[in-house]
């Protein structure tokens, strides 16, 4: 089998792969939300959304780099890549507005209540600042 045939199988089988994400997905979350609805537990809408808007994003990030293997690997002409380029647009466009409708912020904003990472400068200060000066001694337990 030659490479290029080999690049196009690998890009059609990630393809599949992100259609499945996407449709597991849906499943998932109406069969999530119908177990909360018979529960009568919390939230049922916005986890809905959340969960769909999770499966959706995933499987657009697997499109994309399906895209991205065969147009650059297989056909690598300045019309194909001008057409991945375009359908990259669009879908980076999509994923912003999920992720923004999801946690109600920009990707590339940091969420202002996340924990600092365990270990860095961040973490050690605030466990100083709310258990005292030997806290910034003592090893991270996060």
């Amino acid at each position: 089998m030659e490479f290029g045939r080999i690049i196009e199988t690998v890009g059609s089988v990630i393809d599949v792969i992100g259609v499945f994400a996407i449709v597991i997905g849906v499943v998932f979350a109406i069969g999530d939300a119908a177990v909360r609805r018979l529960r009568r537990a919390g939230p049922l809408y916005t986890r809905f959304r959340r969960v769909l808007g999770r499966a959706i994003l995933l499987g657009l990030e697997l499109l994309v780099a399906a895209d991205i293997i065969k147009t650059v690997a297989v056909t690598p002409t300045l019309e194909s890549v001008a057409v991945l380029a375009i359908i990259v647009l669009i879908r980076t466009f999509l994923s912003w507005s999920l992720e923004l409708e999801i946690s109600g912020r920009w990707p590339w904003q940091k969420w202002r209540g996340e924990p600092a990472e365990p270990g860095s400068a961040r973490s050690v200060a605030e466990r100083a600042v709310t258990a005292g000066p030997d806290a910034s001694t003592a090893p991270d337990r996060d």
